[in-house]
């Protein structure tokens, strides 16, 4: 870990450079990242995602609470889940689990990088409430 403020930042992969452009859980995998308050960013791991294949039963196949859990259970050790896009699951992520959900706007790895970059500050409180507000469970029923 470089020396200042650091978050751990999980971003939804479609391959080596592009974020998914579908739902959260239909990763191919999470590029899992340090990225810090001076601008440095490290890779920490590509992490598969094993919610990928789970059978999804509501919302005609989108936003299952169950895929929801599965999802958040891979990542309990990062701050912040970063996407391109929302979907119903996400708006779980943001508001019944510690976790601070970001999005990117672009598809482009590198580009969104940067973008976690300028909004750091913004992001560093996000996730201070977040775990100020550490009474809540991790995942709520």
């Amino acid at each position: 870990m470089s020396g200042g403020k650091c978050l751990r930042v999980a971003f939804g992969m479609e391959d080596e450079e592009h974020l998914i452009d579908a739902h959260y859980g239909d990763s191919e995998f999470f590029g899992i990242y340090e990225i810090c308050e001076d601008g440095s960013i490290k890779l920490l791991e590509k992490r598969h995602n094993k919610a990928k294949d789970f059978e999804e039963e509501e919302n005609g196949g989108h936003g299952d609470p169950r895929k929801f859990k599965a999802v958040v259970s891979q990542l309990l050790d990062v701050d912040v889940l970063a996407a391109f896009r929302m979907g119903p699951n996400f708006l779980r992520i943001r508001d019944k689990t510690n976790k601070v959900a970001f999005f990117t706007r672009t598809r482009d790895l590198q580009l969104a990088l940067q973008r976690f970059v300028e909004n750091f500050d913004d992001l560093w409180e996000q996730v201070g409430e977040k775990k100020r507000a550490i009474e809540k469970p991790i995942v709520e029923e």
